[in-house]
């Protein structure tokens, strides 16, 4: 809990963990001008009122990434409290999509095995690396995607 008198309302959160065919995952970076520029996270955004997590999916992934998803499997729920945002992510699994992939926020993007070459990772998404990990009986080691974090005051 944090020191707010108040609770803070969660940030539902779409988020699509891209899986080629020789499962590797897609990543990409967070842009200038948003919390955390510079740090990896998988793709996705913000619910909007009315919108189901798969809904919200494919259109955060048409307007970051210009690729139209098929079929996502909503895969774990995990929550996160950030200093900008407390963040309940829905993440889902896709392995189907058309498109060529823009990078339309100037982010850039990386197709990772893992572990990851990329890093900072977001925090939010340690234990959904650590589950892929599990999945494909690969050691998992937090410190190697958070060792270059700034220290917080």
């Amino acid at each position: 809990m944090n020191a707010h008198s108040t609770p803070r309302k969660h940030t539902e959160v779409a988020v699509g963990v891209l899986i080629r065919a020789d499962d590797a995952l897609l990543l990409t970076s967070r842009p200038e001008g948003k919390p955390c520029a510079g740090f990896w996270e998988f793709p996705g955004g913000k619910l909007e009122a009315g919108e189901s997590v798969e809904q919200a999916l494919r259109r955060e992934l048409i307007e970051e990434l210009g690729v139209t998803i098929g079929a996502a499997e909503v895969w774990k729920v995990t929550e996160h409290d950030y200093p900008h945002a407390l963040v309940r992510l829905h993440w889902c699994k896709v392995r189907d999509w058309e498109g060529s992939f823009e990078m339309r926020e100037g982010q850039c993007m990386a197709w990772q095995q893992l572990p990851l070459d990329v890093k900072p990772v977001l925090p939010g998404a340690l234990p959904v690396l650590e589950w892929l990990a599990q999945e494909r009986g690969l050691a998992f080691d937090a410190e190697h995607y958070t060792r270059h974090l700034p220290v917080e005051a």
